[in-house]
């Protein structure tokens, strides 16, 4: 049937340049997904471009012709900078395409920290090479190295490379706060950092630079999809979440998380059935199946209450699981560093 995944496919990229006119490009570029049909999301700013599009395949091919030839990217972006997996416009509810100060919302103005001070990219070839060394080093128990996961705890807690050290944060714009509290654990380290698809890694790792206190900053050139591509059976385990109604994308049978009641292996995520909660949840068939389908007790109570305020107002509650998530980790050096080989 029509909305089977296979039918159509999304399409993820970013293209760092210099745009004059962010407005006519934001309309430029509406118009152009529009006549296609695709939906999904595009962020336009000063700094570039950053979209997550999904249609049928003859649209995503005449899309990325379209972008190729577009003057403004014509000599920054090429076919290799999009990422492609199976879905289409069902993946998304509709189309948004907005003028932002950044394309990716790490919160420090662009003219601060650019784009243009980024880490040293590597190929998946060449990070899977890094990423084996440094596990055999580490389980030896001398490594130098930090492999750092730049997303969010809820995408690295169902995916990830082995031996990563990934931040229990929530959003990216934390992400800068987590490198200033935690220097002492970068300083003469040579760091690999990773995310979905790269466009992450170019501010985090400008920011992380920004500090001088690490010995290299590394990135994975394409993100986690890139690697993927060519290592689905290589150290990056578990599935890999995406950002529209497809929740994740796997390249492998491994399942790394558990279902959040029973414990079971479990790793497809719905969102808290408590109305106002916003956070995912990882609760497996049968524990759906007895009622447990909220992220936490405070949110399976209030549902049951059903909130007997007036319909109109719509307050995003706080729950447990934001109450107990400090906003800015802090890292211990400690046997999970150690460990990290393992």
């Amino acid at each position: 049937h029509a909305t089977d995944s296979k039918v159509g496919e999304v399409l993820l990229y970013y293209c760092y340049c210099e745009v004059k006119d962010p407005e006519k490009l934001c309309a430029w570029q509406k118009a152009l997904c529009q006549h296609l049909h695709l939906t999904g999301k595009v962020r336009v700013a000063s700094e570039g471009i950053n979209g997550t599009v999904g249609g049928s395949k003859v649209a995503t091919s005449l899309y990325i012709e379209v972008m190729l030839a577009q003057p403004l990217f014509k000599d920054v972006l090429c076919q290799d900078d999009f990422k492609s997996s199976a879905g289409g416009a069902h993946c998304f509810p509709d189309l948004r395409v907005g003028v932002f100060k950044e394309i990716v919302p790490m919160g420090i103005d662009p003219k601060i920290v650019s784009y243009k001070e980024t880490g040293i990219h590597l190929s998946p070839q060449e990070f899977h090479r890094e990423v084996e060394q440094y596990l055999s080093q580490a389980s030896q128990g001398q490594s130098d190295t930090i492999l750092l996961d730049c997303r969010n705890f809820y995408e690295s807690k169902i995916g990830h490379f082995q031996g990563c050290l990934a931040p229990d944060i929530r959003k990216f714009s934390y992400f800068p706060s987590y490198v200033d509290e935690n220097l002492a654990l970068f300083k003469d380290k040579r760091v690999l950092m990773y995310c979905t698809g790269g466009i992450r890694c170019e501010r985090g790792s400008a920011y992380l630079r920004s500090k001088a206190v690490c010995r290299e900053v590394y990135q994975l050139k394409g993100g986690i999809h890139k690697y993927l591509e060519e290592f689905p059976d290589g150290f990056y385990r578990g599935k890999l979440f995406v950002f529209d109604d497809r929740y994740t994308i796997c390249s492998n049978e491994d399942i790394i998380s558990a279902c959040r009641y029973c414990g079971t292996l479990w790793d497809q995520y719905k969102l808290c059935s408590s109305q106002h909660c916003r956070q995912l949840v990882l609760t497996c068939p049968s524990c759906r199946n007895k009622g447990l389908t909220a992220c936490c007790p405070v949110c399976q109570d209030k549902e049951l209450k059903v909130t007997s305020r007036a319909s109109g107002q719509t307050l995003k509650e706080e729950c447990e699981c934001t109450r107990k998530r400090p906003r800015v980790p802090i890292e211990h050096i400690s046997q999970r560093m150690l460990d990290a080989g393992k």
